[in-house]
């Protein structure tokens, strides 16, 4: 069984500026954006469901009982009142938020910053070792999920050329994770699917055990489906003896 989230702090409660082992300074996040997400998603807590909410997402690390509609009004009241310079201080501010995070929230509110309209134009494959790293150290399904499909998914649309290799190799790496963003990098993809690296990136988990793997696979050939039935028919029949009965059962869930 995939163990549950981990509450470490990988890069500690705060980064701070400082020179490097090149004698250049490292860039230094925007404080005051965190500070101001961490007071308010503590003031917004409710208790009451802070523990069902935990427990549902088996998470280590606890929540404070602030649900999606109340993290995304939060993040767009502070990140409004903050303007990120430049990539490298908005990529330091998203690692500090998720790396010095003792909430859950604090996380969902680091994915949202990469998201964030304000920075559309970092979404690029400069991009994809932060995201790599959300993926590693998140380690977890509502984590990686989001990082898959609306941010590695994108870029990949717009830089094949770049990014298919990085999704080819991610896709053959030991961690599940990385594995499983590979698999659903292309779930908004639609007519825009790359079969070939769609097929690329199942193939080596087909027969792996685990759960969030044996999901994936299935929950892309039914995304893939919608566009492509056919196609996804095809697969589905010449990997028969592969597939996991959880695999095959979602990819034909809309199919006749």
């Amino acid at each position: 069984m995939t163990p549950s989230p981990s509450t470490a702090r990988p890069g500690g409660a705060r980064r701070r500026a400082g020179p490097t082992l090149d004698g250049v300074s490292a860039p230094t996040p925007d404080q005051s954006l965190i500070d101001d997400v961490r007071r308010e998603l503590g003031e917004a807590a409710n208790p009451e469901k802070a523990e069902p909410m935990r427990a549902y997402m088996k998470s280590a690390m606890p929540f404070h009982g602030v649900q999606s509609p109340g993290v995304a009004r939060i993040c767009r009241q502070v990140f409004a009142a903050h303007s990120l310079a430049d990539r490298a201080v908005w990529d330091a501010t998203v690692r500090a938020l998720w790396d010095g995070a003792a909430y859950r929230e604090e996380r969902y509110a680091a994915i949202a910053l990469t998201g964030h309209r304000s920075y559309r134009d970092w979404q690029d494959r400069e991009t994809l070792p932060l995201y790599d790293h959300l993926t590693v150290t998140g380690a977890w399904w509502d984590y990686v999920d989001e990082v898959a499909s609306k941010r590695v998914g994108p870029i990949l649309r717009a830089d094949p050329d770049q990014v298919t290799p990085v999704l080819r190799r991610w896709a053959n790496d030991d961690d599940i994770w990385r594995r499983r963003v590979a698999i659903l990098a292309q779930l908004g993809s639609k007519a825009a699917t790359d079969p070939q690296l769609l097929e690329a990136c199942l193939a080596p988990s087909l027969t792996r055990p685990e759960f969030f793997l044996r999901k994936a696979i299935g929950w892309a050939l039914r995304e893939y489906a919608r566009t492509d039935p056919d196609w996804v028919r095809r697969y589905v029949d010449a990997h028969e003896h592969q597939l996991s009965p959880l695999s095959r059962r979602e990819a034909l869930k809309h199919l006749r």
